[in-house]
């Protein structure tokens, strides 16, 4: 997957938002103003950063072995995917995917309700 590509898919999560600069190299991808996803704007080598379980840390590091630790954050709590040929868009969406459910699962009860099913 491509920046674009990753881009046009965290768009068809439910009430994605994309924010102006988070700093001078990541775009922020939010749902209901939470942070789950950070996009290079520019970089030789992309990576994606994502939130994570810290329970499944290292489990998901091991499964995909392009995961490293975000250090700009609570190592913690977030990723980095390497964005590319190696890494199946599978796994990048699956990544994304997991990384919005995580901020799902910590809104208030009512307001999770709304994202039932997905």
């Amino acid at each position: 997957m491509n920046i674009e590509e990753v881009r046009d898919y965290c768009f068809t999560l439910k009430n994605t938002t994309e924010c102006f600069p988070f700093d001078d190299v990541n775009l922020v991808f939010k749902v209901e103003n939470k942070m789950y996803l950070l996009l290079p704007l520019d970089a030789e080598e992309p990576k994606i950063t994502v939130k994570c379980d810290p329970d499944r840390v290292e489990e998901l590091r091991e499964r995909y072995q392009a995961v490293e630790p975000a250090f700009h954050f609570n190592k913690k709590y977030w990723n980095s995917i390497c964005l590319n040929r190696d890494m199946p868009e599978a796994a990048i969406k699956s990544w994304i995917h997991h990384s919005y459910r995580e901020v799902i699962a910590k809104l208030p009860k009512k307001t999770r309700e709304t994202y039932e099913g997905e």
